[in-house]
């Protein structure tokens, strides 16, 4: 793992914005994995009021204060809003899975001195996730 990886998950909980009720979108696939972990995980989705039977939130901000990393699963214009989210909430790691990376997202990321892992690595691969 990298040393930005390292630092991502030295988070004691994890935010996965995006989180899918539809097991066949990757929202839904990285909170599973994280479950599939046995990390601590809360998805975050102004849609739906739980996934995967874990009651989410409906934005970055009412994240609980435990948690310092959040997995980002939305369309690159939306993980720009979600990075300013995080950097007001006092994230210090995102992830952007691939396709939901832009680069004025990263730049912020790099300016509020927030790690950033954005190389179109996928934490399903990292933590070699298989659906059961």
């Amino acid at each position: 793992m990298t040393p930005a990886i390292e630092t991502f998950f030295q988070s004691p909980a994890f935010g996965v914005v995006g989180a899918s009720e539809d097991r066949s979108k990757y929202g839904n696939k990285v909170l599973r994995c994280y479950l599939s972990t046995n990390k601590t995980v809360i998805p975050v989705n102004p849609k739906v009021s739980s996934v995967e039977g874990i009651p989410s939130v409906a934005s970055v901000s009412d994240l609980p204060d435990n948690v310092k990393s959040i997995s980002v699963i939305t369309p690159p214009q939306v993980t720009e809003k979600v990075v300013e989210d995080a950097i007001a909430k006092g994230i210090t790691s995102i992830w952007m899975q691939p396709g939901a990376e832009s680069a004025a997202a990263v730049e912020r990321c790099k300016q509020a001195g927030i790690n950033v892992i954005a190389d179109h690595s996928c934490i399903l691969v990292v933590l070699g996730y298989r659906e059961h």
